[in-house]
């Protein structure tokens, strides 16, 4: 064999084996990955008109999930604090990753809105909404809506109708029966579209009508102070608590902080209810590698599979000199930092 034969040999291979490698960075597998986020600084994020100064920090922390490739997979599969999801556990059925991101984005938002809420009436303050329709989350395939509607579309009115909530317009066209048409008037970014769709059965409740999406109620919330609270692409509902805190700790004159790096996680309801969330353990290894000093972790009345306990777990596993508090309510959390002494500076 001569010398430029097996040049070309070598040659041959090394390309295909490197075609194999970077097909692999491309090729999707039906898992998702998570892995440790960040813990993010809430006051750049959340600005309440004239609002108080804080000496420490509040921090959300997140969690980066993607769909896994060959490499991240086999990477997870040997890192701490990574996790393997199959498709179905992360995705609703038949919905399309955009509709997903859409939904975590929506998620965000609900959790805002009850986050200003809570920390307005805890304030003793106003709160109002201006409702604008309903929003878009799913479009189900082989139902009416499938192809006349896509997800972000933003409903303002049904045959003429203005509706001042999602059950009013399902309570509308609940009414109705199979095979009835309804005019849908909606924007789709900034453009209005009308659409007339007949209703049909759901297939997974025959006795139910409709043109086939998932929904939720697009509002706005009216409050003085003013607050606007920028989340960018960051989704999910988990931050819930600590916008709460955030807020609340603006509208006050007291701080909160103390001084401290406070991070945490958790939904938050309208009346202050803290709900557990997923990936709390690799939110500790965030908040733990942002020099967190106090962490609140749902604490789902005390059950053995708590938020809380797996958050204690994980701080004793990586040795954090972190102190994980458990919480159910937002008035837990105002409880435990009014009992906290300033921080002493060094």
């Amino acid at each position: 064999m001569t010398i430029s034969l097996r040049k070309k040999m070598y040659l041959t291979a090394f390309f295909f084996i490197a075609l194999i490698l970077i097909g692999g960075m491309y090729f999707s597998l039906p898992y998702y990955v998570s892995k440790p986020g960040m813990a993010k600084e809430l006051a750049p994020i959340i600005k309440v008109e004239d609002g108080n100064k804080e000496k420490g920090n509040f921090m959300l922390t997140t969690v980066r999930m993607g769909r896994a490739n060959i490499y991240s997979y086999l990477e997870a599969k040997i890192r701490d604090y990574q996790e393997i999801y199959p498709e179905e556990e992360i995705l609703n059925p038949k919905e399309t990753e955009e509709e997903y991101n859409l939904r975590q984005l929506h998620l965000m938002d609900a959790s805002k809105l009850n986050a200003i809420e809570t920390a307005y009436h805890k304030a003793g303050l106003e709160v109002n909404y201006n409702y604008k329709g309903i929003y878009v989350m799913q479009v189900i395939p082989d139902m009416p809506a499938a192809g006349k509607l896509q997800a972000g579309d933003r409903i303002f009115q049904v045959d003429g109708k203005s509706f001042s909530s999602s059950k009013e317009f399902i309570d509308y066209v609940g009414k109705k029966q199979a095979g009835d048409r309804v005019k849908v008037t909606f924007l789709r970014g900034k453009k209005e579209k009308t659409a007339e769709l007949s209703l049909e059965p759901f297939k997974d409740d025959p006795n139910r009508v409709g043109i086939g999406i998932s929904l939720v109620d697009d509002k706005e919330i009216d409050v003085e102070p003013e607050v606007k609270v920028n989340t960018e692409e960051i989704g999910g509902p988990s931050a819930g608590l600590m916008f709460t805190l955030e807020i609340y700790n603006q509208l006050t004159s007291e701080d909160y902080t103390k001084g401290y790096q406070i991070a945490g996680t958790g939904t938050i309801d309208a009346d202050g209810t803290v709900g557990p969330i997923g990936g709390i353990e690799q939110k500790i290894v965030a908040a733990d590698k942002a020099g967190a000093e106090i962490f609140f972790a749902p604490n789902e009345k005390g059950a053995k599979d708590s938020n809380y306990r797996a958050a204690v777990k994980t701080a004793q596993d990586i040795k954090t000199k972190m102190k994980i508090v458990p919480v159910d309510t937002f008035d837990d959390a105002i409880a435990y930092l009014e009992k906290m002494p300033d921080k002493k500076e060094s």
